[in-house]
């Protein structure tokens, strides 16, 4: 860790990576649902934010589910995947992007990561193709709310006749090419979580043009009740509706959306600006075509200003360097002045559960060896982000003179 010669003191309040911003309307709409004993999942609130929210992103149908995570299932099972069906998935990204193939008996096939946004790579979703044309669905997620390279994603995939669930979880009210992520894919989902830059505390929503994958989507959540008298069950439910109780807060966060982006907007501009002259770049996007929502600023660190860093399944270690730094340095460093960074996403193929999956990278052949990368090179891009780079306290309560503060902590880093 840097020595503090400059006697920087602890943040007297801890500052997080992303927390909720609450404005008093989702305090309204919850009081509504008390107020006429809708507690349960169904109600005006869910009925108002499956409208409000279809109507933002601009598709025909928004389901309200439990969480993003019972939205990419559904979307599974609306997809048609099946046991021993292969599904292409992102490869650096969380876990629940890919976890529901597996509900479902299918086998994640990861897809490595391109330097311009840090998704899915085209080229490698081709190169999947060659080694496994009979897969059927890919799965697309857009990492810290930066769009993937939709265009040319959607080509391989229409040349190939697969269906594309786009995992916009992170990414509600970001753009490409002026229309909504999320609406994109045959399915899309987004996220309420807690962190998210729209929240309910928890929830989710599935996003489709067909009424009725919608309809059925509201049948399997739930518990795939029949229209009967009594408790009829001809296939297999899931208890995974939205209660109204959380879709009040959702109800009550939505009019914020645009300015929720706008600080977080601001955040990653302060965050490139005050780094502008260190050997690090921001997490990329392509300003051209999209419109992040900058739900997370991420920082990656040049290699070449990288000191001694090795990282176990559990446990890491760093060797301090004059003038160099790691992130695993760095996030020590915020954490000793209170304040809360984290690792950018651990790629899936590098995690023990998914090790022996394949892993297809733009000039590899699709066996999923992790133990080397050549930076730079194309070869397994994820693992070398990973290796570089770190997530930055993001909240959009975070002051300017906090945020100033964290840059003179990360800058005493690599002095």
């Amino acid at each position: 860790m840097f020595t503090n010669d400059k006697k920087i003191k602890p943040f007297q309040d801890k500052i997080w990576l992303s927390t909720p911003t609450m404005h008093g309307e989702e305090l309204k709409w919850m009081t509504d649902a008390f107020n006429k004993n809708w507690m349960s999942t169904v109600g005006e609130n869910i009925n108002e934010v499956e409208r409000a929210v279809a109507q933002t992103i601009g598709c025909k149908q928004a389901v309200a589910l439990s969480c993003g995570t019972a939205a990419l299932h559904l979307a599974m099972k609306l997809a048609g995947v099946g046991r021993g069906d292969m599904v292409f998935c992102s490869d650096m990204t969380f876990a629940a992007t890919l976890n529901p193939v597996v509900y479902e008996s299918g086998i994640p096939v990861f897809i490595d990561t391109e330097r311009d946004t840090w998704n899915m790579d085209p080229i490698a979703l081709e190169k999947a193709f060659e080694l496994y044309p009979q897969v059927k669905h890919i799965v697309v997620a857009h990492l810290y709310g930066t769009p993937a390279k939709l265009d040319e994603l959607r080509a391989v995939a229409a040349r190939h006749g697969a269906v594309v669930i786009e995992d916009a979880a992170e990414s509600f009210g970001a753009t490409y090419k002026g229309k909504q992520t999320g609406t994109f894919g045959d399915i899309g989902v987004i996220s309420f979580n807690g962190n998210k830059i729209v929240t309910g505390s928890s929830g989710g929503m599935l996003l489709t043009y067909d009424i009725e994958q919608a309809n059925k989507a509201r049948k399997w959540s739930t518990q795939a009740r029949e229209n009967a008298p009594w408790y009829q069950h001809e296939e297999l439910g899931y208890n995974y509706r939205m209660s109204n109780v959380i879709a009040g807060v959702v109800r009550g966060q939505l009019p914020y959306l645009n300015e929720h982006i706008a600080k977080k907007k601001a955040i990653y501009e302060r965050y490139k600006a005050g780094f502008k002259d260190l050997p690090v770049t921001m997490n990329p996007f392509d300003g051209k075509n999209s419109a992040p929502n900058f739900w997370l600023s991420c920082m990656l660190i040049d290699e070449k200003a990288m000191c001694k860093q090795v990282r176990g399944d559990l446990d890491v270690c760093y060797v301090s360097e004059h003038g160099k730094t790691c992130p695993t340095e760095i996030l020590e460093t915020l954490a000793a002045y209170n304040a809360e960074g984290r690792p950018i996403w651990k790629p899936m193929h590098m995690q023990p559960i998914y090790r022996n999956n394949p892993f297809v990278t733009a000039c590899g052949d699709g066996r999923g060896r992790t133990n080397a990368y050549i930076s730079g090179s194309g070869v397994d891009v994820g693992m070398d982000l990973f290796s570089r780079g770190l997530c930055l306290p993001s909240d959009i309560k975070m002051t300017e003179d906090v945020q100033d503060k964290v840059i003179e902590i990360v800058r005493a880093c690599f002095a």
